[in-house]
């Protein structure tokens, strides 16, 4: 196949170049262009307004993967603005190009953010009716919308909804909590047994090459690991592969919920809203999308894709 990938160099997409470029002819669409092995070309965003090409100067694509987009900012210091010029408008963009192609399928990454900021319930599934809390989660939504109301019976689309995606190159807020651990400090909130699911990346690329393949409905699919994993869980996998001790104190949880809540009044690092995003439970169902491939069980578990992650930590030398 020939399959366009937007943000091709990015962490999402190097991974995804490097299990599909045995198999498939790849073309990317980023802002930066990088020679990278398996890559044919990398165009810009400006070949793709639609006074800049004539169509046949461009490969047929039988396949985009939109990845490009604007990522959570966990800091909170980025412009409410420029993620709906980026997560929104450049899907858009995109999306029209596809529309006009003779291209057949488009695969488009959301977000859970998307579709939910807490999860309501046991699990969180394609049902739920999207209430999303940001600017993150708005501009995906709003991006999604956009697509479902231009949809056409002729090609398949998927709106794909990860949850944290993991693996090697990653820099997201996992990185975080493995610096925690590799200094050594202490994680004070082990009375908290929360559950949260997460995305391993070679199980995504898995899926996505089932996407490519196969004859999928259309349709919006969550995708996660098949197990849920706790913080605890997270952190003495860590130590495991590092070689360490795990430093997990089990705080008393009201004790814990008071010094948040006085955090909370003195503006404190630790405050009530932090302490819940660090507890939460958030379990995403991944039950639609392995039912559309036919499969039981994801290639891989959360388990052995977090030892890979962290492993890649290590050989890159953050340690």
């Amino acid at each position: 196949m020939n399959i366009l990938i937007t943000g091709i160099h990015g962490f999402v997409g190097t991974n995804l170049v490097s299990a599909l470029k045995q198999h498939h002819a790849l073309y990317g669409l980023d802002i930066v262009f990088p020679k990278k092995e398996g890559v044919a070309k990398t165009y810009t965003w400006h070949d793709f307004e639609p006074q800049s090409y004539p169509m046949q100067k461009l490969p047929q694509f039988d396949a985009i993967i939109h990845l490009a987009g604007k990522a959570h900012d966990t800091k909170n210091q980025s412009q409410t603005q420029v993620y709906f010029d980026i997560n929104t408008g450049l899907t858009q963009k995109i999306f029209d190009f596809f529309l006009e192609s003779n291209t057949k399928k488009f695969i488009f990454f959301s977000s859970v953010k998307a579709a939910a900021d807490s999860v309501a319930g046991n699990m969180l599934t394609e049902d739920v009716i999207p209430i999303p809390v940001g600017p993150y989660g708005e501009s995906k939504i709003r991006a999604e919308e956009y697509i479902r109301q231009h949809l056409s019976k002729e090609k398949q689309v998927y709106i794909l909804r990860p949850c944290m995606i993991h693996g090697p190159g990653n820099k997201g807020n996992l990185n975080l909590l493995y610096n925690v651990v590799k200094k050594g400090i202490p994680w004070p909130l082990g009375d908290f047994e929360n559950r949260r699911s997460f995305t391993s990346i070679d199980n995504l690329c898995y899926v996505l090459e089932g996407l490519l393949t196969r004859d999928v409905a259309s349709g919006i699919y969550h995708m996660g690991d098949d197990e849920a994993m706790s913080t605890n869980e997270l952190i003495e996998t860590m130590c495991e592969v590092m070689g360490k001790n795990a430093h997990i104190w089990r705080m008393n949880r009201k004790f814990m919920e008071g010094c948040a809540g006085l955090g909370t009044l003195l503006h404190l690092p630790l405050n009530t809203e932090r302490l819940r995003k660090l507890t939460e439970n958030y379990v995403v169902s991944n039950a639609k999308i392995k039912k559309a491939l036919d499969i039981e069980k994801m290639p891989f578990t959360a388990k052995e894709g977090l030892v890979k992650t962290i492993r890649s930590f290590l050989d890159s030398g953050k340690i």
